[in-house]
């Protein structure tokens, strides 16, 4: 789903709803359009308006808490990465293939995550051939005395963890954000928006003032879509922890 196109389309239904609504005021008759009429409009749209507003906070919420555990997986992630390459580090030479992997895994999995191709999805998967390669090259090791023998116990609990962690992100990837709360939001806009251009005087000043409002909500959805999209888009997750232990690491 293109989040710009759909934020897009919600301001255009958003406008219609406005432009019919005047539409529909300089036609209907005049009793229609007294202030009991109005203030009844002005009530019903402002439950409708408070009703939005609680369910719009609830989808920035969601999506804003799925963006913030992923964010910082990520950064729990670099952090063991530069742990663990201190581990093999402090190994010693006996290492050097396991590192070298380990530099392989996190190419590889910035650059699934992170494409260089910016209009390329990002792929996500529980195991890769580099981690693989990884894992076996630490049990491989042959620890000499006790420091290696702890060196590599808590290398490959490490190495461990970053399998989990890789697998829950994946695990995360399906969208936190519920589409038929989506469409019911919008659904409720346009009665917003539809009767408050019923009741608002038919001039430009007030048209205006209602398509920028409804321009600031369609503004919500696409924050909303955005923040549910943390590995692309224009709001996505920083590589930047990821590529800073990338220059770090051994090539």
């Amino acid at each position: 789903m293109n989040t710009v196109t759909t934020a897009l389309g919600v301001f255009g239904i958003l406008a219609v709803a406005v432009l019919l609504g005047r539409s529909a005021r300089s036609r209907l008759p005049e009793h229609h359009l007294n202030a009991d009429t109005r203030d009844t409009v002005k009530l019903a749209a402002g439950l409708v308006a408070t009703m939005t507003a609680l369910l719009l906070g609830l989808l920035v919420n969601s999506a804003k808490s799925a963006y913030d555990t992923e964010r910082s997986e990520v950064i729990q992630m670099a952090a063991k990465v530069t742990f663990l390459g201190h581990l093999l580090k402090l190994y010693g030479p006996p290492t050097t293939e396991a590192r070298s992997q380990l530099r392989a895994a996190v190419e590889n999995a910035a650059g699934q995550i992170w494409p260089e191709d910016r209009h390329a999805l990002p792929q996500l998967a529980s195991e890769t051939q580099e981690g693989n390669a990884l894992y076996f090259a630490i049990q491989q090791l042959s620890p000499q005395d006790d420091t290696q023998r702890s060196l590599k116990a808590q290398a490959i609990a490490v190495a461990i963890e970053l399998a989990q962690m890789r697998s829950l992100l994946l695990a995360q990837s399906v969208p936190a954000v519920s589409t038929p709360l989506v469409v019911m939001v919008v659904g409720w806009l346009v009665v917003i928006f539809l009767g408050f251009s019923l009741v608002a005087p038919p001039n430009a000043t007030a048209t205006l003032a209602l398509l920028v409002s409804a321009f600031a909500a369609s503004g919500a959805i696409f924050l909303i879509l955005e923040l549910d999209r943390p590995f692309g888009g224009l709001i996505q997750i920083s590589s930047a922890p990821i590529l800073n232990v990338l220059n770090h690491l051994p090539k």
